[in-house]
């Protein structure tokens, strides 16, 4: 999607620091970080939300979680615990449309989060 500010980042119109790639899935740092350690881990495929997923693209939707792992242990904070996080929708804290999951850590987490 022309708009995107993800789909964007994966074309390389818009620069990112990204930790991960494959032929699927891209990690990059979140502009904003909410914790030391703060990822976004995004479809290349453009999907708005999770209420996009069906049966044809729900592999690479859990593939985001795969990726997740991998980040968590290439930047070596899996043994110390991360959240994986994805807001759906507005009213969820959503503000990109296209699906994307937060890894965060590198400090302790509280619950509820807001």
């Amino acid at each position: 999607m022309d708009s995107c500010l993800f789909c964007k980042i994966i074309q390389r119109a818009i620069p990112a620091d990204i930790v991960y790639e494959d032929n699927a899935t891209l990690a990059f740092k979140d502009i904003r970080p909410q914790a030391p350690h703060h990822y976004l881990i995004i479809p290349k495929a453009h999907l708005k939300s999770l209420n996009d997923i069906s049966a044809d693209n729900r592999a690479g939707v859990a593939q985001l979680l795969e990726v997740a792992a991998r980040v968590a242990s290439e930047q070596g904070i899996a043994e110390t615990g991360y959240r994986c996080v994805v807001n759906n929708g507005r009213h969820a804290g959503q503000e990109v449309d296209h699906l994307h999951l937060h890894l965060l850590a590198g400090r302790p987490l509280t619950w509820p989060p807001g």
